[in-house]
């Protein structure tokens, strides 16, 4: 990265990008806030003009329409732009973390940090240097990846049921009894019994908790 090259904040709190952009441009670097539309609005503020460094925060809150803008999803964009990004997040999900470092992030600071210290990272950061302790960077990215190979273990099983055994399984999740199920779909209550170790099977659990358990599991990945 040649000195000169730009810094672009990309955050939905106004105050804390522009005092970053701010703080920057009195030491000489040429920096902008960036306010968030959308995430297309964001890639294309990037592509703009010559690439540098991007303080990305990876919660931007939602676009005109409702939807989420995940900071996640922009970095592996921005760094195939050239932008060599730094990962900001007040979040406590590490995993969103690590995917943002596994999607090329170069480095990772929590927003909650000391304004010096965002500043002082985002300086490392320019000349390629992190501030992230050894190992922590590797530490972030394989929890993601561990989480994503249980993800897809854990849906590779839900995949094996039927239509009708996930509805069983979804009313059990919510609450209801194996009569409860088998008067829903008008049906004996042998027939759901049947339709439930048949879910313990193919999740290779041992109890209705259990699957239960792995159904919440894989809604909130």
């Amino acid at each position: 990265m040649t000195a000169g090259s730009p810094i672009l904040i990309v955050d939905d709190h106004e105050l804390v990008g522009s005092a970053l952009a701010l703080n920057l441009r009195a030491e000489g670097e040429d920096a902008a806030f960036h306010p968030v539309r959308s995430a297309a609005a964001v890639l294309e503020r990037a592509r703009a003009g010559a690439p540098g460094l991007i303080v990305l925060d990876l919660d931007l809150g939602r676009d005109a329409d409702g939807n989420r803008i995940d900071g996640v999803q922009l970095v592996a964009p921005l760094v195939e732009a050239g932008w060599r990004v730094v990962v900001l997040s007040g979040s406590s999900d590490a995993g969103r973390v690590g995917a943002a470092l596994d999607a090329g992030g170069f480095v990772f600071v929590p927003k909650n940090a000391p304004f010096p210290a965002l500043l002082n990272a985002i300086r490392e950061a320019r000349v390629g240097r992190s501030v992230m302790p050894p190992g922590r960077r590797e530490q972030f990215i394989k929890l993601h990846r561990d989480r994503e190979t249980e993800r897809r273990e854990l849906h590779g099983k839900l995949d094996k049921l039927t239509q009708r055994e996930r509805e069983v399984l979804a009313l059990l999740a919510g609450g209801k009894r194996a009569q409860a199920v088998a008067d829903h779909f008008v049906v004996s209550l042998a027939t759901v019994r049947t339709q439930i170790r048949a879910v313990l099977t193919k999740l290779e659990v041992g109890s209705q908790l259990e699957a239960v358990a792995l159904y919440r599991k894989a809604a909130g990945f």
